[in-house]
């Protein structure tokens, strides 16, 4: 049996406005997503410098912190420093919050009962040296400066992470998306305009015979 040959799909006005409208939205879209990757590459430029800051502070404490705890080893021995470690009475109380940076949910960090008092700390004031309970202290200000790191360094993995889904988004819609809809905007545009011109020719053709 005979194939038929396959109809043309003649396109429609209703179909080249819908093709125009998903272009504007498209566009529209396209410049948000620009605007919402230079304003995240903003935030985060604040926040390595944050996270530098951080960092360079808790090398520096932790330095500070080591010096005194080599100090009160070297004067009171490993045995005390030992002692007044297993005398803590109490961890410190962290707690992870999120909040919102450009649409990422990222941590919040706050700690409590970090720095303590000797009594806090469970050994008492003539439990210990002065020397102990200064490297003691100054390793408390270790973990506060830790924690500062930890959440800064989270917020820019966070928004890295989201920088390169945006920019995927903005590359699909740029080099894929928006091209493509206006090649098929272009070529509905194109067989719509041939087909007014049929159309306007068999219209003069009739005229004419009709003239006759």
């Amino acid at each position: 049996m005979a194939r038929l040959p396959a109809r043309e799909i003649i396109p429609t006005r209703s179909e080249l406005i819908e093709l125009k409208r998903r272009i504007v939205l498209s566009e529209t879209g396209y410049g948000l997503l620009k605007k919402k990757r230079d304003a995240l590459m903003l935030e985060l430029f604040k926040a390595i410098k944050k996270a530098k800051d951080a960092r360079r502070e808790l090398d520096e404490a932790y330095a500070l912190a080591q010096e005194k705890m080599a100090l009160a080893q070297a004067t009171d021995g490993i045995a005390r420093i030992k002692s007044a470690a297993f005398a803590q009475a109490a961890s410190p109380d962290i707690s992870v919050e999120a909040h919102n940076i450009m649409g990422i949910s990222v941590p919040r960090i706050t700690a409590t009962k970090v720095s303590r008092t000797a009594q806090e700390r469970g050994y008492g004031i003539g439990g210990t040296s002065s020397r102990i309970d200064e490297a003691c202290r100054y390793y408390e200000i270790v973990v506060e400066k830790a924690l500062i790191a930890a959440e800064t360094e989270t917020v820019i993995r966070r928004i890295l992470a989201e920088i390169e889904r945006t920019k995927r988004r903005v590359n699909a819609l740029e080099f894929r998306i928006l091209p493509d809809l206006e090649e098929a905007r272009r070529v509905v545009q194109t067989r719509l305009n041939e087909r007014e011109r049929e159309s306007l020719f068999v219209v003069k053709r009739i005229k004419k015979t009709l003239k006759k």
